[in-house]
């Protein structure tokens, strides 16, 4: 009995299987044709670097800091040397405190990468969404982050249909 269960389980598993539909997609084929993400990337590129120069100079100010209370060391008095170490932790994590501000998981940068390519990213994801509905798609997967797909026909790669859903023919 529990044979006949586990055979027509099987059975109604592969049935359904067989009823699914899937589409292929690829994101970074999908973004590099939409000049708006282009223009947000080189926008987020600038600002990186500008803020990275940033911190490279504070970074800067206090190896020349330290250089300087090394080559004056033997000149200080204890107090002066307390005082300048002091200077010196201060500039040390002043550069710290920047690298957080602009570069942690919730700083600046970030959130000025959300506000340029989430719009971009939901635009997409809807149209996805509305194209899927519409051809009956059960399943979309990313071929750019999908490892595991070895061969997929290009028949079911919807890349295009998306490119010209948002305006962007190819």
């Amino acid at each position: 009995m529990k044979k006949i269960l586990l055979l027509f389980s099987l059975l109604a598993m592969t049935i359904g299987a067989q009823a699914q539909k899937f589409a292929l997609i690829d994101m970074e084929y999908i973004l590099k044709n939409i000049p708006a993400y282009e223009m947000a990337n080189e926008q987020l590129n600038s600002i990186s670097k500008k803020w990275q120069a940033e911190v490279e100079k504070v970074q800067q100010d206090a190896q020349n800091l330290y250089k300087t209370y090394q080559a004056d060391l033997v000149f200080l008095s204890a107090e002066m040397k307390s005082k300048r170490e002091a200077e010196i932790v201060a500039k040390e994590q002043e550069a710290q405190e920047l690298k957080r501000k602009y570069f942690a998981t919730d700083g600046e940068l970030y959130k000025k990468r959300e506000s340029l390519v989430k719009p971009i990213q939901d635009e997409i994801y809807n149209a996805i969404e509305e194209i899927s509905n519409k051809q009956g798609y059960t399943v979309v997967i990313d071929r750019a982050s999908a490892m595991s797909i070895i061969y997929a026909t290009p028949k079911i790669d919807i890349s295009n249909d998306i490119l010209t859903k948002l305006g962007y023919s190819k």
